[in-house]
């Protein structure tokens, strides 16, 4: 009740069901989307349905840095405390494409977008201490390769882009969670099972066709999806528990975890989106 809480691509799917979940519960939340319309017909759908006005809609390109450092800078401006970011927003494209900054688009947004919206709202989150950051990652996960990131020398197939990515997503909560440690903000990762949500039907191609027939047919609701985020983000029982991989409301052992590689990631990504400028 009344605590501040940010989800990114809260338009539909996982997002969605986050956002509304936190606003049921008297949460004041804000919705990261990158389309106008489709946002605003989230916020109004969510205010209805929740009766709860304080929910708002802010725009933002997670494939573009700077895009994320305005709506950051826009976000502290007005909410200079933040109780919970959920980093949620992706994509998977079966076709390779170039983002806004010249950096291949499933990294830049769902790796990168994580990395450094993370980054720039430490401090807001830090002052709402205890607070709380949740990454969406997967099962789904492998093949990453520090050494070609951008899919440049390796043939691009959109599963392994996908893939690689929220492999990275759950190295970063690991290096993320011990550069917090002690801060009173928790940094977990977790694994919303199979999901029915748009990010198969927008690969593209025979592959995402045949994957949305079958998520139709045998995946989770988003809602039901979005269950272990809402929990880790507002409840009593997963207040302090931090550098953890979920499913399910379950710790998982993460077969990734390694301090070594994890570090090695975290500094490709400080260089590859330059120093937290506000």
């Amino acid at each position: 009740m009344g605590r501040t809480c940010l989800v990114t691509g809260a338009n539909s799917g996982i997002g969605k069901e986050t956002a509304r979940a936190l606003a049921r519960m008297g949460g004041r939340v804000i919705l990261a989307c990158r389309n106008a319309e489709r946002g605003e017909a989230a916020r109004r759908a969510i205010v209805e349905d929740t009766g709860n006005a304080s929910v708002e809609l802010r725009l933002v390109d997670l494939a573009s840095q700077r895009s994320i450092r305005d709506f950051a800078a826009g976000v502290l401006g007005d909410h200079p405390r933040l109780h919970v970011l959920v980093n949620n927003a992706g994509v998977w494209l079966e076709k390779r494409r170039i983002g806004p900054d010249g950096i291949e688009l499933t990294w830049a947004t769902n790796v990168l977008g994580y990395f450094l919206l993370s980054q720039l709202l430490l401090e807001a989150l830090a002052r709402a201490a205890p607070a709380r950051i949740v990454n969406v990652a997967s099962q789904l996960a492998g093949e990453l390769d520090l050494e070609d990131v951008e899919f440049e020398r390796r043939r691009y197939r959109g599963v392994s882009a996908y893939s690689q990515s929220k492999q990275a997503d759950r190295m970063l909560t690991w290096a993320l969670a011990r550069r917090i440690e002690g801060s009173g903000v928790t940094a977990n990762a977790m694994h919303p099972g199979g999901v029915n949500t748009a990010i198969f039907r927008k690969g593209g191609g025979i592959r995402a066709l045949a994957a949305a027939a079958y998520a139709r047919l045998n995946f989770k609701s988003p809602e039901q999806g979005a269950d272990t985020v809402v929990w880790l983000a507002a409840s009593q029982e997963a207040q302090g528990r931090h550098g953890r991989f979920w499913i399910d409301r379950g710790e998982v052992r993460c077969r990734f975890a390694d301090v070594q590689q994890e570090e090695r990631l975290w500094s490709l990504c400080a260089r590859m989106t330059g120093p937290p400028r506000r």
